[in-house]
């Protein structure tokens, strides 16, 4: 058995160049648009990432800087990676790339989303559970 949810939606930004002031300001839009606090992520390999400091309880806001086209994409957690990508597979969805720990996947409808380890504490009890 493992669990699943919605971890968090992913603002991808395109950006031309690697400079973090044009995530910043994304962030800084976001932030203000939700009315929260923005951060960058401690490690520096993810200097591409700003998280929104949102409430216990509710999915996380992501900006990452990308090359494509900006749009957005969810994020799904879960307690054992490759059993839902798996599960999901059985679903119609595609597996896209590994990236680090985590699947890129693309669904039937052609929407990209990731599937990845947990994100927040309380998985285990809010998670759905899946044989």
């Amino acid at each position: 058995m493992h669990r699943s949810r919605l971890a968090q939606w992913v603002i991808d930004c395109r950006q031309a160049n690697a400079d973090p002031v044009e995530l910043d300001l994304a962030a800084r839009f976001w932030a203000a648009a939700m009315g929260r606090d923005w951060r960058r992520l401690p490690d520096p390999a993810d200097a591409h990432y700003r998280q929104l400091d949102m409430p216990d309880g509710q999915p996380g806001i992501l900006l990452q800087a990308v090359r494509h086209p900006s749009r957005a994409h969810l994020d799904i957690e879960s307690t054992d990676v490759e059993a839902e990508v798996r599960r999901l597979e059985s679903l119609g969805a595609r597996r896209v790339a590994q990236v680090r720990n985590w699947w890129v996947m693309q669904a039937p409808t052609g929407h990209r989303f990731c599937v990845l380890r947990p994100q927040r504490d309380d998985l285990l009890q809010e998670g759905h559970a899946w044989p």
